[in-house]
């Protein structure tokens, strides 16, 4: 430019336009490598060779997993600079403890480093917030080296983490029944890509988050050792594969969570079981006692599209599970189906009954102990509201093959109800309402028949 001449103004802001491009960039990229190198390293000493469990409490900065691309951060875990397995921070942006396995420990010192996967956390995540590390170990002869020594690792299926669905949260042990011995593995995933339906799941299991059992190890009364997965097609399999020193390996291998004992080793998770016990209760009851595991199943089903005020049965969509009462009870079935009502108190202390099949009978119970369902609700119904209970009995539709049942030779017979509650405003269940005990009988294609519950005082509406 001639001097004394002024520079034209769409020259100046030209280059206002580029320096402010750049300063993005740079900007970004100093975040990016930030969050790249962010890593936490927990060294902890071991003064007796165990199975050790550390509890990580962390959170990541703006991550909510119900938002696409904002889902989560997702972490590798290595013990003495060896791959370890890969931890995905799913509860959000509060830290929040997650427990994992690290499989048996020598006694010393070791370090345990946390660090970010930016290949595999979603793009706008933020930071991975590394709170607490708290590393225990258990030595052989303890009741908790028992169980831990032969829990499962889990590999995940292709998919899993690049679209952050059918995460694995939780799982859990219980003891083999008796005269077994030995111990059974289940786990909870945040959802299922294949199987029932989200409606049809709500209706006769009572969440949309997938509970399977994946390994047993047991020893039978004749002394004879048996280690047994459930895969394809549910089929109950001898397991074969590989382990990490006692632990099982497990590829996760279908779109509905069946496990198998071999497949490519890329991702794995390790979460830490609890030792539960569920006599006259549901496999529900694991996800009462994480209350989290609520949000999280609500998440996923905002983020996928699940979630619909006016979906009706067969559209595999539902209203917002705030919405849902969720019922548990006990019963046996004898050539039946099940289904339940629930009594909601409106004006003049009369009840309107909200039934759980919704008239679909595919969304009936067929199967026989203690059993979950969630049945949906008007909009603005509280748990207080919630009034009664009633069993309707079908006779079962016949298998392939078999000629129809007569009617009403179904029978069902009801043993407990467990209580019934509702999700409050942060996903958490609420306080069980309507407990009972006893023994109450149905026929198919009978009237319903109510449970005897006592009277609550009437609400005002």
């Amino acid at each position: 430019m001639l001097p004394g001449v002024r520079q034209p103004f769409y020259t100046r802001r030209g280059e206002v336009q580029k320096m402010t491009i750049w300063l993005g960039l740079f900007v970004w990229m100093l975040v990016s490598r930030a969050q790249q190198a962010s890593a936490t390293e927990h060294r902890f000493t071991i003064p007796t060779e165990g199975e050790a469990v550390a509890t990580i409490t962390a959170g990541c900065g703006g991550c909510d997993w119900g938002i696409a691309g904002h889902e989560a951060v997702v972490t590798r875990v290595s013990i003495d600079g060896t791959y370890s397995q890969h931890l995905i921070v799913t509860r959000g942006d509060a830290p929040a403890p997650y427990r994992i396995m690290l499989g048996s420990v020598a006694a010393g010192e070791h370090r345990l480093t946390i660090e970010r996967d930016t290949e595999r956390s979603s793009k706008a995540a933020g930071a991975l917030n590394v709170q607490t590390v708290d590393v225990r170990a258990y030595a052989k002869g303890s009741a908790e080296q028992e169980w831990l020594a032969y829990a499962p690792l889990l590999y995940a299926r292709p998919g899993t983490v690049e679209r952050f669905s059918d995460v694995p949260l939780l799982m859990w042990v219980e003891r083999a029944p008796a005269p077994a011995q030995g111990f059974r593995y289940s786990v909870i995933f945040t959802h299922e890509d294949g199987g029932t339906p989200t409606d049809r799941l709500m209706a006769t299991w009572g969440r949309t988050t997938d509970i399977e059992f994946v390994i047993g190890r047991e020893r039978g009364p004749d002394g004879t050792d048996r280690e047994e997965i459930q895969a394809k097609d549910h089929e109950i399999l001898p397991f074969r594969g590989k382990r990490f020193g006692t632990h099982p390996l497990l590829w996760v291998a279908t779109d509905n969570n069946m496990v198998a004992d071999s497949g490519p080793e890329a991702i794995r998770f390790a979460p830490a079981p609890e030792l539960v016990s569920l006599d006259n209760v549901s496999r529900e009851v694991v996800m009462d006692a994480n209350p989290w595991t609520y949000a999280v199943m609500a998440a996923e089903l905002r983020r996928e599209g699940r979630i619909d005020p006016a979906g009706q049965p067969g559209s595999a969509k539902i209203p917002d599970p705030r919405r849902f009462a969720y019922l548990e009870a006990c019963a046996e079935l004898e050539r039946a189906t099940l289904a339940f009502d629930v009594g909601v108190s409106i004006r003049d202390g009369a009840t309107q009954w909200y039934p759980s099949d919704r008239g679909e009978p595919r969304f009936r119970i067929a199967r026989n102990g203690c059993v979950r369902v969630a049945v949906p609700l008007p909009e603005g119904v509280t748990a207080e509201r919630l009034a009664g209970v009633r069993i309707r009995a079908f006779t079962r539709p016949p298998s392939d093959g078999e000629p129809a049942l007569p009617a009403g030779t179904g029978r069902v017979t009801l043993s407990r109800v467990n209580g019934i509650f509702m999700l409050d405003e942060n996903y958490r269940p609420g306080t069980p309402r309507i407990r009972w005990t006893g023994s109450i009988e149905a026929r198919g294609e009978s009237a319903p028949v109510p449970v005897p519950v006592p009277p609550s005082a009437p609400r005002k509406h």
